[in-house]
């Protein structure tokens, strides 16, 4: 059984037991949610989908962590200007580990 699911304007597949990386959540490490917005429902051949959301589904989720991603690295240059910029940035994450697919 898998479903696909929205969170915070992202689309993540998801499977009981899998744990994903999302952007920054505001629930504390330890605690567990819902996830009401289920765009996509397959269970072993049954398919749901959601026009855009799949009425009574819901997956139960549990914040494992939070941290940062990679540093990324912006460099813009303009040739012989003179003109060099350098510039970083790292994503706030959150580490979520799928509990239950309720369908």
């Amino acid at each position: 059984m898998y479903a696909i699911v929205d969170v915070s304007g992202k689309q993540y597949v998801v499977e009981e037991g899998k744990t994903i990386q999302v952007d920054r959540l505001a629930h504390e490490e330890g605690s567990s949610f819902d996830i009401g917005q289920v765009l996509f429902v397959s269970d072993n051949g049954s398919v749901k989908v959601g026009t855009p959301h799949v009425a009574g589904s819901s997956v139960e989720a549990k914040v494992l962590s939070h941290g940062k991603g990679d540093k990324i690295l912006v460099f813009k240059k303009k040739r012989r200007k003179g003109y060099r910029k350098m510039n970083g940035h790292r994503q706030q994450l959150s580490l979520v580990s799928i509990e239950k697919i309720k369908a």
